[in-house]
C-alpha cells in the first residue's frame, strides 16, 4: 500500500512502518457484501500468529455483532489476497501465507450477503 508524494522533496516521516509495531505488523481484514463494516479492518498482529488462529479465533470476535457472523462455514469461504483469490493453509503463519506488513485480506461467504441480503 504505497503512497506517492506529489512533490519530489517531500520528506515526511513514516509512521506506520513496521519497526514502530514492537513486533507486531498491521493486517487488513475486510468482509465481502457485509457493508456493516464500512471499510477493511486493521489490527496488530504477530507475524508468526498461524492462519488458523486468525480465521477460528480472531475474526470471529472481529465481527461477533454481525448475524452473519454466526452462519459462516469457513470450509466455503473464498479467501482474497491483495484483490487475488488464494487458498490460506491454516497451519502456517500469515507471514508463510505471503500476508506481511499492511496486507490486505478479504473473504467472501457464499450464500451469506448481510442482513436480509441487503450487503450490510
Amino acid at each position: 500500500m504505497s503512497v506517492n508524494a506529489i512533490t519530489p522533496d517531500y520528506t515526511g516521516e513514516i509512521k506506520d512502518r513496521v519497526e514502530n509495531f514492537h513486533g507486531q505488523q498491521l493486517i487488513y481484514i475486510g468482509w465481502e457484501d457485509h457493508l456493516m463494516y464500512c471499510a477493511p479492518l486493521c489490527i496488530p498482529v504477530l507475524p508468526s500468529l498461524p492462519f488458523g488462529t486468525l480465521r477460528d479465533q480472531i475474526i470471529p470476535k472481529l465481527y461477533e455483532l454481525h448475524p452473519d457472523m454466526a452462519k459462516v462455514d469457513w470450509n466455503e469461504v473464498v479467501w482474497l489476497r491483495s484483490g487475488q483469490p488464494f487458498t490460506p493453509d491454516p497451519e502456517k503463519s500469515l507471514v508463510d501465507n505471503g500476508l506481511g506488513h499492511k496486507a490486505v485480506i478479504r473473504f467472501r461467504t457464499p450464500g451469506l450477503t448481510g442482513i436480509g441480503g441487503s450487503c450490510s
